[in-house]
């Protein structure tokens, strides 16, 4: 059941403008991906102040498309999806609290917003090291964890595509 200090707390409020559905993450990693390095690369036309205007303006433009997939991911309904189906799962230990798999799965949404365009293999070691940073002492260890999150990262890529 909602309550206003939930919703609160799940608003993704802009840290700057405090606007609800901010992801400042998705943001910045849109910028500095791709974004900056293209302008640079358009920029270097025109010569150092050519690759320094074109960096910005590429980076306003790939914070902006970083912005654009993580907004497409509901933290909060990820975690209450994989919550009820985890168990599910073959890789489950039917023993184990869903808390224990809980840091793997939210490797797998955040990553997929974090490494937009990316696919799940090119990133793997990233999001292994992420999730080593993130998880419980109680967690899984990487060998465990990975399939959490590749299925949270999987569900999210497939919902991708459909929407494409």
């Amino acid at each position: 059941m909602k309550n206003e200090t939930t919703e609160v707390l799940h608003a993704n409020r802009d840290p700057i403008t405090g606007a609800i559905g901010a992801h400042p993450v998705g943001t910045g990693i849109g910028a500095a991906a791709g974004g900056a390095a293209v302008g640079a690369a358009i920029g270097a036309v025109a010569g150092p102040v050519g690759t320094a205007i074109g960096m910005a303006a590429g980076a306003i433009a790939g914070g902006l498309a970083g912005k654009g997939v993580a907004e497409k991911i509901d933290p909060t309904a990820e975690d209450a999806y994989w919550r009820t189906t985890y168990s599910s799962r073959s890789y489950v230990d039917k023993d184990t609290p869903y808390d224990i798999y809980q840091s793997a799965y939210r490797t797998g949404y955040e990553g997929f917003g974090r490494y937009a365009g990316q696919s799940y293999e090119e990133v793997e070691a990233d999001l292994r090291r992420d999730y080593e940073k993130t998880r419980r002492t109680s967690g899984l260890d990487w060998n465990k964890a990975k399939h959490a999150t590749r299925d949270a990262w999987l569900r999210l890529e497939d919902r991708q595509k459909q929407n494409a």
